[in-house]
């Protein structure tokens, strides 16, 4: 291994950040307009839950917003901000509720996962948005 090696990973992995940095800066752009176009349109929000990583019974939060993916993983408050609705199982949580911090958005929603399950950003809020108030209610939301 030669000295510029190192390096050069380093310069790689701060590139990669740079581009993660502002994929998340697009992506939260995006969600701010679709906050502002959700409420403009009257699509009431609601109460985020959050599901443990284990499965079972979804947990309560303080958070309102929409759901962006009808299994509930994710979801974008009334803040404008990103959640990532899954947290590790808690009894505490389970009895007084979780608390949850924002994620840094993707512009890709589920990229890396199965495949037929990525989402670009853009195409999951504008499929939220068309839904309105009746998105979800099919599966029993």
């Amino acid at each position: 291994m030669t000295e510029s090696e190192p390096d050069s990973r380093v310069r790689r992995a701060q590139a990669l950040e740079r581009q993660r940095a502002a994929e998340s800066r697009q992506a939260a752009e995006l969600i701010e307009g679709f906050v502002a176009a959700a409420v403009e349109a009257g699509i009431a929000p609601e109460r985020l839950t959050v599901r443990p990583f284990g499965g079972g019974s979804r947990y309560r939060t303080a958070l309102e917003g929409w759901y962006l993916k009808r299994d509930k993983s994710v979801g974008v408050g009334t803040d404008g901000k990103f959640y990532v609705l899954s947290i590790p199982s808690s009894f505490k949580a389970r009895l007084a509720g979780a608390t949850i911090a924002p994620s840094d958005p993707p512009l890709e929603l589920g990229k890396g996962g199965r495949d037929g399950e990525s989402m670009p950003m853009a195409e999951a809020l504008a499929k939220r948005l068309a839904g309105g108030n009746s998105w979800g209610s099919s599966q029993g939301s």
